[in-house]
């Protein structure tokens, strides 16, 4: 008998142990699930959540279970989005947002929402809207850091129900029109000229009380040298009369005639060569005041 007529007798023979081992070939390939580790896979029994699968090799019931979503959890990012805001004291802005967000519970994600993206962008323009209404332009220019805050905890209790975890929020940008950019900048030039004569002022006021200073330091210098010479005078005037209370008068007229002698001097010391014309009694002054001091020589 050839060959081939041997296998294909074998073959008809044990058909059904053959197609037995075809069918748990199947079922083995059918039970067993491989998960990547950035997907979550959600199993369907007869059209109702059986389980989540989660990164790894699960099992399931083969022909029976079935999966039926398979959901990436890695982090996700909206494209940037631009809505018209009004602010409290009523300017018009347009704001630029961006949202990051990742599935947390598939399961919710899958049976509570069909479109998440779409759902998140409204909720965060509504959000935004409402939260820039209660604030003046200023302050959505000054605390944009709360201001992100608080739309991010805000879109967080939004999208709970959704199974999703808002991860960031940002305000990208805040633009105004052409006229309200126009009101401000000359706003901003208003005040730079007030804060420059505000400066100028404060320097010539620092510049008056710094002479004043000055002035009431030279003052009080000049006093204390006045009182300085009076002290001095009055010292001098002190052993004069003193001298005088203990040797009589004529320690008066010993400082007289000194005193006659040095302006003698003096005025011969000059340096025109000139000669002086001296009254006799002022020779006799002098004559007597060189006899006194010759005598205490």
């Amino acid at each position: 008998m050839p060959l081939e007529d041997q296998l294909i007798a074998l073959a008809q023979d044990n058909i059904v142990y053959l197609l037995t081992a075809l069918l748990l070939v199947v079922v083995v390939f059918k039970s067993v699930q491989i998960v990547p580790q950035s997907e979550q896979h959600v199993v369907q029994r007869f059209g109702r959540l059986r389980a989540v699968l989660g990164p790894g090799v699960n099992m399931i019931v083969p022909f029976i279970d079935r999966v039926a979503h398979r959901i990436s959890i890695l982090e996700r990012q909206l494209p940037t989005a631009s809505q018209d805001a009004i602010t409290r004291d009523n300017v018009l802005v347009q704001v630029d947002t961006s949202v990051f967000y990742r599935i947390t519970e598939p399961e919710k994600t899958v049976y509570r929402i069909r479109d998440v993206d779409g759902a998140i962008s409204t909720t965060v323009a509504g959000i935004v809207r409402a939260e820039i209404g209660k604030m003046d332009l200023d302050e959505v220019q000054a605390n944009r850091s709360a201001l992100i805050n608080t739309i991010k905890a805000n879109v967080e209790d939004a999208v709970d129900d959704w199974g999703i975890e808002v991860t960031r929020a940002e305000i990208l940008d805040v633009n105004l029109d052409a006229a309200t950019r126009a009101a401000m900048m000359q706003q901003l030039n208003a005040e730079r000229a007030r804060r420059a004569q505000v400066t100028e002022a404060e320097g010539s006021k620092r510049a008056v009380e710094l002479s004043a200073d000055a002035e009431l330091y030279a003052s009080e210098q000049s006093a204390k040298a006045r009182r300085v010479l009076a002290d001095a005078e009055a010292y001098a005037t002190e052993v004069v009369a003193k001298a005088i209370a203990e040797h009589g008068i004529e320690a008066a007229q010993y400082q007289v005639a000194l005193k006659q002698v040095e302006a003698l001097n003096t005025l011969g010391r000059g340096d025109g060569k000139q000669t002086i014309v001296v009254p006799a009694a002022a020779l006799e002054a002098f004559g007597d005041a060189f006899k006194m001091l010759k005598g205490r020589g």
